[in-house]
């Protein structure tokens, strides 16, 4: 690297998790402020504090919006404002603001941030597990110690590069630790070396760590860790992604063949390392699939992240998901508002797409009638436990009135129940997709969401011993401190990805079981082929369709549909390319186009728009008081809100009666308008699938080169010469 790339800063040895370490005093004897004495290592103690060092810099964070540290997890950040789950036109899809090199709106920064701070650089945090395997490898610990502690290194080498390589291709492999100097420069990689260099660290961590974890998994005391089985897991998604129409543009079989053979092999050593579906014997429409996001010890957890609710010092590490998705008036942030887009796209409770829906067409649509006046009538399981709408139960504890004396106590939250309609203050605002001046029920008021995101809830009727603290005080809300843990790899995205695998190697029996599994976990029975249409395992195309499906609705909400959107070009079929690109880049598998492949409707051209329901015209306006809610006035009696632990059935006739009487549905407006208040659509330019490195990271590393597509800032701004497809 550049001298002015990256300098060693003074490493902190303070573990976030329980993991042990070693006397302070023994700390501050043996580092200085310029890199770790070596003598650590030598003490199992002290390398395990550094592995820890590791995992505090590298784990993902599910407080954080995507960026250069931190990959999405189902934040309404720039990458999920570019799916179907919100609205907004995040950063790549916004037809107004398109991302250059050396314009106004600058390129997404993933390759470098801050070149002269190691805690902040990209690349001073592969420096940093680069000294952690040098130092362990050189120490006098025992053959078994290093393997147990370098297994997990190697593993977060490898999740660093993948997170490089998604976005970049081929980025510098870099596997020593790196002198400040100019000499030290590492030009790019081709993007099959960087695979390969993934893949192999990958098979070191899962072989290092096989006497430690294939018994079972870690000891409870370090629980969370990673595993032989997370190390292959990720190993799977890396070559899913390298089997992908992004990276495979001719749909060369072999990669998918491989991608199916290490995954399939992958499933018995996730067995032994004690990874599963979460299931139990008392699954009620789908509440185990709501379970598992607030069950510590999950089975489902392959790759984790964990929280505590230590209230302050430097162990505290806090979840703050409960609190940004829970309604204002239950003193939570005000919630995440889903888009309409994928509300109504959610399969009915048949297992098939909206029979309206112009998308997946290649799958079979639901004889069941979707209305969408009452989007929640004979749905999937796992819509009611990814989205909440006025009439349901969203139970908890604490007494919001302590915060605000008009907020509903509803038995201090554990009958809550999400009334969310609005009304509006005058006629001319009714009709107005553009017009925020509605007022919620129930003392939402301004701070009320539509349909609010309800996925991955500590919710209090699924999981009795909730795993917050929750206090009215609190200046940040009341579900502030919360110890439900973050998954990033579960058990039911390696199913789905050995799906993907099986489908496309041609195995399509195979992918259907891998279906058929998840969808028995909420409640699907072999009686309807598990809402399975019958010809996917004989045509490839409605398989691989319901695969996607499949993972757009089971991975909802938690950070990974825009990776597949961008391996998939399903934002224009791939039929686009860069400036500048070589015939290898013409998408030649999958009849040029995956998105007529599929059956799917390019997100470019289409808009997001988010819904509401306000109440009906013949109850009149109301002002801008919780007490002047129209449907109070006129002594409206709600019916009981739908209770998830009981058949859904009438409850849920009896809540459409109700909404028939008293509620209209409304569109809002999700994604921009111009100033003509003409609607625009999302535009994801082709150069985006592979994004070119930032002004910054060219001016500190002058001998890179840049991505095609993209202007070089080191040559006047010509077109990028780096090729991510070339072998």
């Amino acid at each position: 690297m550049k001298r002015n790339n990256i300098k060693l800063f003074s490493i902190v040895l303070t573990a976030t998790f329980s993991f042990s370490s070693c006397s302070d005093s023994f700390l501050s004897d043996k580092k200085n402020y310029d890199n770790v004495n070596a003598g650590i290592y030598n003490y199992y103690s002290g390398a395990n504090a550094r592995v820890g060092d590791v995992y505090a810099w590298s784990l993902p964070d599910p407080n954080s919006d995507a960026n250069w540290k931190s990959n999405c997890t189902g934040n309404p950040d720039g990458q999920s404002k570019s799916t179907e789950e919100y609205s907004g036109f995040g950063t790549f899809v916004n037809p107004e603001a398109p991302m250059t090199v050396m314009g106004g709106t600058k390129v997404e920064d993933y390759f470098q941030n801050q070149a002269n701070n190691i805690q902040a650089s990209v690349w001073g945090r592969i420096r940093n597990i680069n000294d952690v395997i040098n130092g362990i490898s050189g120490s006098t610990l025992s053959e078994t110690d290093k393997d147990k502690l370098l297994g997990q290194v190697y593993f977060f080498r490898a999740w660093c590069y993948y997170n490089l390589v998604k976005w970049y291709g081929g980025v510098p492999i870099v596997k020593e630790v790196l002198e400040p100097v100019e000499s030290s420069v590492v030009l790019r990689s081709s993007a099959k070396d960087c695979i390969d260099f993934i893949c192999d660290d990958l098979d070191k961590s899962a072989t290092m760590l096989t006497a430690a974890t294939t018994n079972g998994g870690w000891q409870s005391a370090d629980w969370g860790r990673v595993t032989s089985g997370t190390a292959l897991a990720l190993k799977g998604r890396v070559l899913l992604l390298w089997a992908s129409p992004l990276f495979n543009r001719k749909n060369d079989i072999t990669r998918w063949n491989t991608a199916y053979d290490e995954i399939k092999k992958s499933i018995s050593v996730l067995n032994s390392c004690g990874y599963g579906l979460y299931q139990t014997s008392n699954n009620i429409n789908g509440s185990d699939f709501a379970q598992l996001f607030s069950t510590v010890h999950s089975p489902e957890a392959v790759f984790t992240t964990l929280f505590n609710i230590v209230t302050s010092g430097n162990g505290q590490k806090n979840n703050g998901w409960e609190r940004s998705i829970r309604p204002k008036n239950t003193t939570g942030n005000g919630g995440n508002e889903a888009s309409a887009m994928l509300v109504d796209m959610f399969p009915m409770a048949d297992g098939k797409r909206p029979v309206f829906s112009n998308t997946y067409t290649k799958l079979d649509a639901s004889d069941f009638t979707y209305n969408e006046n009452y989007p929640f009538m004979d749905r999937d399981p796992r819509f009611y436990r990814t989205f909440a709408f006025p009439g349901t139960r969203w139970a908890y504890t604490g007494d919001p009135t302590e915060a605000d004396p008009k907020n509903p106590s509803y038995n201090g939250g554990k009958d809550y129940a999400l009334w969310n309609y609005v009304w509006y203050t005058d006629v001319n605002d009714q009709g107005n997709a553009e017009s925020g001046n509605s007022y919620g029920a129930d003392n939402l008021l301004k701070n009320k969401k539509g349909i609010y995101v309800r996925k991955r809830s500590d919710d209090l009727d699924v999981n009795a011993s909730t795993l917050y603290s929750w206090a009215a005080t609190d200046k940040n809300g009341g579900f502030t401190y919360s110890a439900a843990p973050y998954i990033e790899i579960r058990y039911a995205e390696v199913l789905l990805n050995y799906a993907e695998a099986a489908c496309g190697a041609g195995h399509m029996d195979e992918a259907v079981e891998q279906l058929q599994k998840i969808r028995a976990r909420v409640g699907y029975t072999s009686a309807n082929n598990f809402g399975l249409q019958a010809d996917l395992t004989s045509d490839q195309a409605a398989c691989m369709s319901a695969v996607l499906y499949e993972r757009q609705v089971e991975l909802a909400y938690e950070g990974k549909r825009f990776d597949d959107l961008r391996r998939w070009m399903l934002f224009d079929g791939g039929t686009s390319e860069a400036d500048g690109a070589p015939e290898t880049w013409t998408l030649t598998g999958w009849g040029g186009n995956t998105c007529t492949y599929l059956g799917f409707k390019p997100l470019n051209g289409q808009r997001r728009e988010n819904m509401e329901f306000r109440v009906q015209d013949s109850y009149g306006m109301g002002g801008t008081t919780a007490d002047s809610d129209p449907l109070l006035k006129a002594n409206v009696v709600r019916p009981a809100a739908v209770d998830y632990s009981q058949p859904l059935g009438l409850q849920l006739k009896s809540l459409k009666d109700f909404y028939s009487t008293t509620f209209v549905r409304k569109l809002k407006k999700g994604d921009g308008r111009d100033q003509n208040h003409i609607d625009e659509t999302m535009m994801y330019y082709p150069r985006y699938y592979f994004l070119g490195l930032s002004q910054g990271a060219q001016s500190n590393n002058t001998a890179l080169q840049q991505t095609i597509g993209w202007e070089d800032y080191n040559n006047a701004g010509s077109n990028g010469t780096f090729d991510p497809l070339a072998e």
